[in-house]
């Protein structure tokens, strides 16, 4: 059996990572037991009672962050010269069109939204290849294929994420730092959760919301007690 660290006793003295948290002691905990010396991330894990494989209980939508994620969000803006100017007031960090595409082409993928209008997709649908598996492939259903660009950069940079489930049933994404004070992760927390369960599908069968965990980089996994979630 692998020695605990020195950092791993202190925890261990502090909680007991195998035993469920309310939230709020949650966040609390997280906060205390991450060590990195840059602003960790908080994410969260969400196991659900699906099956991924099956194309009507695939779990995917969009949230928007009371709080924000804390992340510096790099939107680029595939548009024409018309919506360029609205995408630059909206405060996209990259927009342009077939300057943009050719650089994808070659592999440049330093970006971490990419959005675009329902015109132009037909250029943007062919860096399929390329963004499909760094899960930058706009999409309407998140709101990045919108002739709305401005509100859809200004959604973006102001905490919406778009998040989906993984082949194993469970949802990851950053809800903030660790510099966040406790509420605020919770509030984040709420509204994420609440989102999730809110796209049950139909023919999903059994518990839905099976654990939470939230976790800093690098830090262990703080499991929450589902009961002290409202609307669970």
């Amino acid at each position: 059996m692998a020695k605990l660290t020195k950092k791993q006793k202190e925890i261990k003295k502090k909680y007991d990572l195998d035993v469920p948290y309310n939230l709020a002691d949650a966040a609390k905990m997280v906060k205390e037991i991450t060590s990195t010396k840059f602003d960790a991330s908080v994410d969260i894990d969400i196991r659900l009672g699906v099956d991924p494989r099956k194309a009507d209980q695939m779990v995917r939508g969009v949230v928007t962050l009371p709080h924000g994620t804390g992340k510096e969000v790099s939107v680029l803006v595939l548009c024409t010269p018309d919506k360029e100017q609205e995408a630059k007031d909206a405060g996209a960090d990259h927009v342009g069109l077939d300057d943009y595409i050719k650089k994808i082409e070659e592999g440049w993928t330093e970006i971490d939204v990419i959005i675009t209008m329902p015109t132009v997709m037909a250029k943007v649908g062919k860096l399929g290849r390329t963004l499909g598996p760094r899960g930058l492939m706009p999409n309407p259903k998140a709101g990045t294929v919108t002739m709305d660009i401005g509100k859809a950069v200004t959604d973006v940079k102001g905490g919406k994420i778009d998040f989906k489930v993984d082949k194993f049933g469970i949802i990851h994404t950053s809800i903030g730092k660790a510099s966040f004070t406790a509420d605020k992760i919770v509030d984040n927390a709420h509204e994420m959760i609440n989102t999730v369960n809110k796209l049950k599908p139909a023919s999903a069968k059994g518990t839905y919301v099976k654990s939470i965990n939230i976790s800093s980089t690098m830090s262990p996994g703080v499991k929450i007690d589902k009961s002290s979630i409202t609307g669970l």
